[in-house]
């Protein structure tokens, strides 16, 4: 099929082409982009007014639902990536959402947690986001590993990249008692693979004096003395009202030569499950926060004390919650959302997760979604809140810029590991027919904390692999043309 977009502002960060022009599309790559270009037999699109670019590449999403991922086509996403945490077995992961279908693309990392809990707590994994949950609460596979045990789960996780995994994900955040050698053998495996990291990092040493190394420090300086490419996922949330200090650390080590890159998102909760060891009343209490900055997503309870905390956590430590780690009413609190997302070359990141409804489902065909379905509002407002806030607002990033951050530099992360990537984040001749038209006037997030599954304004068109999935402002029901986005075997 081949599409023609018609005089639109194309915006490509790839060579930096920031203009008016034409767009052509042809079995799922772009032919050609020009001024006046001529493709009579070609599907014609008018995209005058509005801003065409590469659609977004989000590295951190934990959405694994045709549900939850239209949402996020809604927020101008085309390809969406569980990196952070990482599904196992990787093979049956790929297979599930091939034969569900997806409407965009889709890759995992090899498990780290995963892996862990096989060895350590002998809970076997079965790729889904919902086991995955309560393995984060269960304290067996949190401890440090015997030699053997290490050995065990290491050799685990280079299976996984053997059979295409796009690197390693690390919740160190959930394990951060752990013996800091382990994360250095990690570190080393996957630059010996040729492979990038995604790290959730454990505590800073200003919340947990008592942690055995600094999240921020440890990730720096496996980097520097492995030469793996590590990536700092959510650099928002982990460092709170520390990320100055974070920053600046982050900042030396790659001016070094450390291959060190970083994400963020514009909100001030997180989204978790209840059980997480970070959670815990008396590390909450280190944080500056206190139980009633949770709140269960199912319920909407927002937990009133330290008894009951520890009673919820017992109970269903899977049960998905917000954890308000920043308030986004106070000025000072919002600067420091602000300044994560103005850090020099930081991505955008959702970290989005998935739809629950009372009735236990995770998934519905429906659109517009059912009623009563909860979830963080980042899964449906991430890349629109960030473009309302920085382009729009604020005036501190260009379109060019803007693209650069949400489609450009999150696609150079998979260069290597796996080289179709190359293809994405860019229009030039011969890149993926993936794309987002949207009206600059009027992208905005609609997603709030007490209705989070609102899609976001402004996306006009989206394709993915040359398929229109949202046309005029509409999602097309039918289009699941997302494709495995997979890594070269290791």
């Amino acid at each position: 099929m081949r599409t023609l977009l018609r005089g639109g502002r194309v915006v490509d960060p790839g060579s930096g082409f920031d203009g008016i022009a034409d767009v052509l599309l042809d079995d799922g790559r772009v032919e050609a982009v020009g001024p006046g270009l001529h493709a009579p037999e070609a599907t014609e699109v008018d995209v005058e007014g509005l801003v065409v670019g590469p659609g977004f590449v989000d590295l951190h999403s934990h959405v694994h639902s045709i549900a939850g991922q239209r949402l996020q086509a809604m927020d101008g996403v085309t390809t969406a990536l569980d990196l952070e945490a990482g599904l196992m077995p990787i093979d049956r992961a790929y297979a599930e959402a091939a034969n569900a279908g997806r409407p965009l693309h889709y890759g995992f990392s090899a498990s780290w947690g995963a892996a862990r809990a096989q060895v350590l707590a002998d809970i076997a994994p079965d790729a889904s986001i919902d086991s995955g949950l309560a393995i984060l609460g269960n304290p067996r596979w949190q401890r440090s590993s015997s030699k053997a045990e290490l050995t065990a789960w290491l050799s685990l996780l280079e299976a996984e990249l053997a059979k295409g995994a796009l690197g390693i994900g690390v919740l160190m955040g959930y394990a951060p008692a752990t013996e800091p050698g382990e994360f250095l053998a990690v570190a080393h495996l996957a630059a010996k693979a040729g492979v990038p990291t995604y790290t959730h990092v454990r505590e800073l040493v200003e919340v947990d004096p008592a942690i055995p190394v600094d999240g921020s420090v440890e990730i720096v300086a496996a980097a520097g003395e492995t030469g793996a490419a590590m990536h700092h996922c959510h650099v928002n949330s982990t460092s709170g009202h520390h990320i100055d200090r974070v920053l600046a650390t982050l900042e030396t080590a790659r001016s070094e030569g450390s291959r060190v890159t970083v994400e963020a998102y514009p909100y001030g909760a997180g989204s978790t499950a209840v059980g997480a060891a970070f959670l815990e009343p008396d590390r909450l209490r280190l944080k500056g926060l206190r139980p009633s900055s949770v709140v269960i997503l199912e319920t909407g309870e927002r937990v009133r004390d330290e008894a009951r905390l520890r009673q919820v956590r017992q109970q269903d430590p899977g049960a998905p919650c917000l954890l308000e780690f920043l308030d986004e009413r106070d000025p000072r609190d919002r600067g420091l959302l602000h300044q994560a997302l103005a850090f020099p070359d930081a991505v955008v990141a959702s970290d989005a997760m998935p739809v629950y409804w009372k009735d236990g489902r995770t998934e519905s065909t429906e659109w517009p979604l059912p009623a009563g379905g909860t979830t963080h509002p980042r899964t449906a407002g991430t890349f629109a809140k960030t473009l309302r806030l920085m382009v729009r607002e604020a005036g501190e990033w260009t379109w060019l810029e803007a693209f650069r951050r949400c489609s450009y530099l999150p696609s150079r992360l998979l260069d290597d590991v796996a080289p179709q990537a190359r293809h994405k984040g860019h229009l030039g001749a011969g890149a993926d027919a993936d794309l987002v038209v949207l009206d600059p006037a009027a992208i905005t997030d609609a997603a709030t904390y007490t209705d989070p599954t609102r899609p976001s304004i402004g996306v006009r068109h989206l394709y993915v692999a040359g398929v229109p999935v949202v046309s005029e402002g509409n999602l097309n029901i039918d289009a699941l043309p997302g494709r495995p986005l997979r890594g070269e075997p290791r």
